[in-house]
């Protein structure tokens, strides 16, 4: 299995819909799939994120390979210093530019949520064996699942979960996301715990498939682990609904079901067919993703700070395009327009050799 290249363009393909999802023109016009779920269920919007989460899991095995996975005292400390560089990121993301009082300061995001979930994994995988990891992972999925219906009544609705509550008393509502009028964090910290899992399961997978020497059988294989995690997180999802916004236990199984399926198929496009030529746009993007994700939500930020007349310069561009386009499509041109944007900006980083890294 060629690591890199498959690796890489399914990271590419992962930033671009992160990016595709995160900048329509407008949200009141949107096409369904490009929309996550109000609750329960998962529309391939819904993916994204826990496919990144595989990505960092799977992307972690080769790292610590080199280090022939040294649990030494300099590994813990940079991975924890790791960790709180992207937890940093992420807050400093929620506060620019500033015109948020700090009491009203969201304190959790997404990078907060890899930086939780990478130390705690990275930590994990290098003390524990293969068995130890997967034992850790069913114990935190069911434990979880325990938790999650220790509230009783109106355990898994977005006002009487767990995850709010422990937010709430942990941060307050001032400090936390607001979302269909509640306040609630999808990124809250319990539901970052089953998130881990994510990752464990993509660095586990990455290690059973690179000790298979036949790429034709790791293609197999890995489609059949991914076909059958997907029947078995929809099964589950029959008793635990699928969520993304409580981390379910389901939810987790399902989506990395279909970052089995997804990583096999550019294995087989890259390794077997040798269609490397049709992997390389995704290939460019995925040399970067911290740093383009980043990039991408700082643009937006200043599109949202600078008016032109009485709207603001993100609303302004969206509305000469739904001048020409029907209101949904010109939605959509707008956020594919900031992935080619961040495609070429992705494009010059790779041609000079410049990898960003923390």
């Amino acid at each position: 299995m060629t690591r890199y290249l498959a690796l890489d363009a399914f990271r590419g393909i992962t930033i671009a819909l992160m990016i595709l999802v995160n900048t329509p023109g407008t949200w009141s016009h949107v096409y369904a799939p490009l929309l996550h779920a109000e609750w329960d269920g998962a529309t391939p919007t819904d993916l994204v994120f826990p496919f990144f989460l595989f990505i960092i899991g799977s992307a972690m095995f080769f790292s610590f390979k080199k280090s022939n996975f040294s649990a030494s005292p300099e590994q813990f400390r940079k991975i924890i210093k790791r960790g709180f560089i992207m937890f940093f990121i992420g807050f400093m993301l929620n506060v620019i530019p500033f015109t948020v009082n700090a009491e009203d300061w969201r304190i959790m995001g997404i990078l907060q949520r890899i930086g939780i979930a990478y130390t705690v994994a990275a930590c994990l995988v290098l003390t524990l064996n293969r068995t130890g990891v997967f034992i850790a992972s069913a114990v935190i999925l069911l434990a979880y699942w325990a938790l999650l219906l220790s509230m009783g009544e109106g355990a898994l609705t977005i006002e009487g979960n767990i995850i709010r509550q422990f937010d709430l008393a942990v941060f307050g509502a001032n400090h936390m996301y607001t979302m269909r009028g509640v306040a609630f964090e999808p990124e809250g910290l319990l539901s970052t715990i089953p998130a881990i899992v994510n990752m464990l399961l993509g660095f586990e997978l990455t290690r059973y498939l690179t000790s298979i020497e036949d790429k034709r059988s790791s293609v197999i294989k890995l489609t059949l682990i991914g076909g059958l995690a997907v029947g078995f997180g929809a099964l589950w999802g029959v008793v635990l609904p699928i969520n993304k916004s409580l981390w379910t236990p389901s939810y987790v199984i399902y989506s990395t079901g279909f970052a089995c399926l997804l990583l096999a198929a550019f294995i087989w496009l890259i390794d077997i067919m040798k269609q490397v030529k049709l992997a390389e746009p995704l290939l460019v993007y995925g040399t970067n993703p911290l740093f383009v994700y980043v990039l991408s939500f700082l643009v937006v930020t200043i599109y949202l700070n600078i008016n032109i007349g009485d709207v603001s310069m993100y609303a302004f561009l969206y509305k000469q395009l739904s001048g020409v386009f029907t209101p949904k499509l010109a939605s959509f041109i707008f956020a594919f327009s900031h992935v080619a944007f961040f495609w070429y900006v992705s494009l010059k980083l790779y041609q000079r050799k410049i990898f960003i890294k923390i």
